[in-house]
């Protein structure tokens, strides 16, 4: 099943869903990388100013694909027991795979706010946005992450998420999405072009956000 010829498409539907959000103190947050994208139509669309929150995926070690957990920024970190006990995942083993995933997750904040800070979240309503939702280990770590950083209300927006995992869903306010399908394998079925995003695809859309953003609070303030 495809859905969403790209994620610009995707990014330009799911803004729609988040109109009401237009003209309010929202923070538009891309889980990077390929939400990156994503949200940057919806800051755009809306006006909103943009930043990401990152995160990182703790994959099961022999199918680093399949989620046990996640880590984000500010030493969060959520590890699904029914999933290590299923696997037969040792505490070693998930302990060796937090500390790699950690200096990567070190590494791309490095990489994608050279030189500046992140975005303050400070009583603010936050939408979190990402290309897809699979299991949720990672959106849920990107909530707590936002609250821990001061966000006020935090809404979860995607295209697509996995129907079963918007069952159990917690740490957003609410969840905005586009389609919850039964069937779900992966992300990027339900895309044509799913193609990686790039550290420097989202430095570029960081940095037009950024000007955007500047360009039209200057335009607000001369009226």
């Amino acid at each position: 099943m495809v859905l969403f010829t790209d994620r610009v498409e995707a990014g330009r539907r799911l803004a729609l869903q988040l109109d009401y959000l237009r003209g309010q103190e929202v923070t538009v947050l891309g889980i990077p990388r390929g939400g990156v994208p994503v949200a940057y139509e919806v800051a755009v669309a809306l006006g909103l100013p943009l930043d990401v929150i990152v995160v990182r995926k703790l994959g099961v070690p022999f199918q680093p694909e399949f989620a046990m957990g996640a880590i984000g920024e500010g030493g969060e970190e959520l590890v699904d027991e029914s999933v290590v006990a299923l696997t037969g995942v040792t505490d070693d083993e998930v302990s060796a795979v937090e500390a790699r995933e950690r200096v990567t997750l070190d590494e791309r904040v490095a990489r994608l706010r050279p030189g500046h800070r992140r975005l303050s979240l400070q009583g603010r309503t936050v939408v979190i946005v990402d290309d897809g939702v699979a299991t949720g280990a990672t959106a849920r770590v990107a909530c707590d992450v936002a609250r821990r950083f001061g966000a006020e209300s935090v809404i979860l927006a995607v295209p697509v998420i996995a129907a079963a995992t918007l069952a159990d869903m917690t740490g957003a306010d609410d969840i905005v999405y586009l389609v919850a399908p039964e069937t779900f394998w992966a992300v990027g079925q339900f895309y044509t072009d799913f193609s990686a995003t790039t550290d420097d695809e989202v430095a570029r859309l960081l940095a037009d956000a950024a000007r955007r953003h500047v360009g039209r609070s200057g335009e607000e303030q001369a009226d």
